[in-house]
């Protein structure tokens, strides 16, 4: 399958809440790589590369976070950089 790198913005109840861990975890299980962090507004900043369809179960269990709540996303595919692991930056 042929990997792809897209990055997001997430907005809602989406810091302090466990969003970052969780997606770090869902991304070593599903072997997405990329990186996490918290922005200024109180939105969260993720890039993720890998399969459509690994990046799409990664999505969906940072969705189930038991106090999670996105309200809105935006999304946009990006160049591939060949990152190699999946990183949380403060």
């Amino acid at each position: 399958m042929d990997k792809i790198r897209k990055h997001f913005e997430f907005y809602g109840r989406v810091q302090g809440v466990g969003f970052r861990y969780r997606a770090y975890h869902a991304a070593r299980q599903f072997g997405v790589t990329g990186w996490v962090k918290n922005c200024s507004d109180g939105s969260v900043e993720m890039e993720a590369e890998g399969t459509e369809s690994d990046i799409d179960s990664l999505i969906l269990a940072v969705e189930k976070g038991t106090f999670v709540l996105i309200e809105n996303m935006s999304v946009k595919t990006i160049p591939i950089i060949g990152s190699r692991y999946f990183e949380i930056i403060d």
